[in-house]
């Protein structure tokens, strides 16, 4: 299964979020075109990544050469150094990513991520807070989900079924934000010890 993550807004735990499914996956790839998933798993990567191999023109198969252990079973791709791609480069990156048996890609913040990763996705995930700024950006952007994370927290004017009716898709999951998190983020040990809060998403990982 192919996933696809991503936000309208920033801040909404995009990468905590697609890092969180795909290492509650017996395996998967976690591939990074946001570029923060080596700090919030604790890792180095410096060298070539996802949009390096895009602007090579190189062979799916070098895709292989990028990936960063995250555990036995777990792997990243690194974004790399980020930037301005060839259009039809999103296309051969996402023939390659429905090929394969577990992925999980964090687009970072956007609002429409680029059409062939929507289209070749086995499953299409926004992530966002209710807050009026991210539902307008995500009405605006007209990308229709196969699902919602909702990332609440305590005062919010906005509930899940604001934002179900307001963009026409299901909330399948809804996580408090938690400092728990936070600390296991800064301390590098969300893929070694994920806190408790964030199992509504864990179990997106089997459906």
């Amino acid at each position: 299964m192919y996933t696809l993550c991503w936000s309208p807004k920033g801040g909404s735990g995009t990468t905590v979020t697609a890092a969180t499914i795909a290492l509650a996956a017996p395996s998967a790839t976690l591939v990074d075109l946001a570029g923060d998933a080596p700090g919030v798993l604790g890792l180095s990567a410096g060298g070539d990544g996802v949009f390096d191999w895009m602007r090579s023109g190189a062979d799916p198969n070098r895709l292989d050469d990028l990936t960063i252990d995250i555990d036995n079973t777990h792997h990243l791709w690194p974004t790399g150094r980020g930037g301005a791609v060839p259009a039809r480069r999103w296309s051969v990156l996402a023939d390659c990513l429905a090929e394969r048996m577990d992925v999980v890609v964090d687009a970072g913040t956007t609002r429409r991520p680029p059409a062939p990763l929507l289209q070749r996705a086995s499953r299409r995930l926004m992530i966002l807070r209710p807050c009026y700024l991210a539902l307008r950006a995500a009405s605006e952007a007209g990308v229709a989900p196969d699902g919602i994370i909702v990332i609440n927290e305590a005062g919010r004017a906005l509930s899940s079924n604001d934002v179900q009716g307001c963009l026409g898709a299901q909330v399948i999951a809804e996580v408090m934000v938690d400092p728990s998190v936070a600390r296991a983020v800064d301390a590098g040990l969300l893929s070694c010890r994920s806190p408790r809060s964030l199992a509504p998403i864990q179990r997106l990982s089997t459906t």
